[in-house]
């Protein structure tokens, strides 16, 4: 009776369908169907490599075996000093308020820095060493710390982006112009997603918001369904997934099919592979209507773990925006714990990202309110995925646009100077778990760490490391779009084969 019922009402859409016309009564059906979640999934793009009839979810074998089946991405928007945090530098301490030889700065472009009345910043921070491998991590991060034996330690990367927006783009696209796909995307189009019921690549974000907005997990020229959904870790998971108010779910999977038998039907007329691909986004978006609202629920999450990741933790009141104000500790823990489980669930992909750790001023006071946002989740989540034994095949990233400078920010003239600007000549990421060697520490700042001295890693050669975790080669994953072959690290990159396990 039900499938009979599904006919029939298939029958009328597509009645519907001849009277009104192919693209308007799409139209009018989605506005209904509660899909608007998954716009970013139907975007009238090519959705799929020319000449395959697979949905663009499938899994697709890696070039070799992987080492990485998934990975948490955490962006930490506007560069935390790596002085501060990561590479400590006692030379600045002793040379606080003194001036650098021009010869150091006479070709740099600064973002607010005026060169004439520049000086250096010492740091207040106290350096430990930490685990059997005697990493030194600031007082500033003591959970991460416990960690350090899993972690890899990068303090020489570099980049030619200088401001947040090209920087944004340029960490996680590879290239600082618009329209390039991003990192998540890279991945799924050369893998497939292994979860059924949600998308390859997640988004969740805390804070006020990053300058790049949307084109930090844009798929670019890439197929659509690549793109990163963006997830909420409260309420409706995506706005507009639910169906609106009578329109239960039998009508919803009968539109759905009427939906699919007219876009099979144009298949066969015109053989544009963006049909299958669309196909398959609407079926998604479907099934995501239950499993979404299951992932945020953490009612089956134990005490013990709630507590461990800081969901309830007291808030220490600071009178600054820069980190997204009130809520954010709350918010971010949240966004780790959801990490965990979207990793569990076969989510490619997840991006974590939160603003601003962009301290141009009242470095010290904010740095210490967003570490001890950041800390203890990030530090939770290492070990919940070391102890699910998830770290092996789980890439867990901390990253940013660019670094801070050893200078202090003089913007305007001003004699009170209490933050960094922007700095893209050396900076420091960590990696841990997916195949990468915990415990060392790879490259080297000079004594102001204003320079790289020993092994320099650029963007592209991060990304071409993190592909050859997954099992792909940088030089061979690539797509066709209007005439050229693109890569996610154009023509640069090399494989960093330190950081392999």
């Amino acid at each position: 009776m039900k499938d009979e019922t599904a006919m029939i009402r298939s029958q009328k859409l597509f009645d519907e369908y001849c009277l009104q016309g192919r693209r308007s009564f799409l139209t009018n059906q989605a506005s209904g169907l509660g899909l608007l979640a998954a716009a970013s999934l139907l975007a009238e793009n090519k959705v799929q490599a020319a000449g395959s009839d697979l949905s663009p979810f499938a899994i697709r074998a890696p070039h070799f075996a992987p080492k990485a089946k998934s990975a948490i991405c955490i962006y930490l928007e506007g560069a935390p000093s790596q002085m501060d945090l990561f590479d400590p530098k006692p030379k600045l301490k002793e040379l606080n308020g003194q001036k650098l030889p021009d010869s150091m700065t006479k070709n740099v472009r600064f973002a607010f820095i005026q060169k004439e009345g520049a000086r250096i910043l010492g740091s207040p921070r106290k350096f430990a060493k930490y685990g059997e491998c005697g990493m030194e991590l600031s007082d500033f991060l003591p959970h991460i710390a416990t960690c350090a034996d899993d972690i890899a330690l990068v303090r020489s990367m570099h980049t030619e982006a200088f401001n947040h927006h090209p920087g944004q783009l340029m960490m996680n696209t590879g290239t600082p112009n618009f329209g390039r796909p991003s990192l998540g995307s890279w991945v799924n189009y050369g893998l497939g997603s292994p979860s059924q019921n949600l998308p390859g690549y997640v988004v969740l974000s805390a804070g006020r918001g990053t300058s790049g907005g949307t084109s930090n997990w844009s798929s670019g020229f890439l197929p659509t369904p690549y793109t990163g959904v963006l997830f909420r870790n409260q309420g409706e998971p995506v706005l507009n997934l639910n169906n609106p108010s009578g329109f239960d779910r039998s009508i919803q999977q009968a539109s759905i099919e009427g939906i699919k038998n007219l876009n099979a039907l144009r298949n066969e007329m015109v053989g544009d592979p963006e049909i299958n691909s669309r196909i398959a986004s609407y079926e998604l978006a479907f099934r995501m209507q239950s499993a979404a609202p299951e992932l945020i629920d953490l009612k089956s999450e134990t005490k013990q773990t709630l507590d461990a990741y800081g969901l309830d933790r007291d808030e220490p009141e600071l009178k600054a925006s820069r980190g997204g104000g009130k809520g954010q500790f709350q918010s971010f823990a949240s966004n780790c714990l959801l990490a965990r489980r979207l990793v569990e669930r076969g989510v490619r992909f997840v991006s974590l990202f939160h603003a601003s750790w962009d301290h141009h001023s009242n470095l010290n006071a904010e740095l210490k309110q967003n570490c001890l946002m950041a800390d203890q989740p990030v530090a939770a989540l290492i070990k919940d995925l070391k102890q699910r034994g998830l770290l092996d095949s789980t890439l867990v990233i901390w990253l940013s646009e660019f670094g801070r400078t050893p200078l202090g920010e003089n913007r305007g003239g001003s004699a009170n100077v209490t933050g960094r600007d922007h700095h893209p000549f050396a900076f420091t990421i960590w990696m841990a778990g997916g195949g990468i060697k915990g415990g060392q520490v790879i490259g080297k700042t000079d004594e102001l760490g204003w320079n790289i001295v020993e092994e320099p890693i650029h963007i592209n050669d991060l990304h071409a490391t993190l592909l050859h975790l997954f099992g792909m080669d940088h030089l061979k994953l690539s797509y066709k779009f209007q005439g050229r072959d693109f890569r996610l690290t154009d023509v640069a990159g090399k494989v960093v084969n330190k950081l392999l396990a």
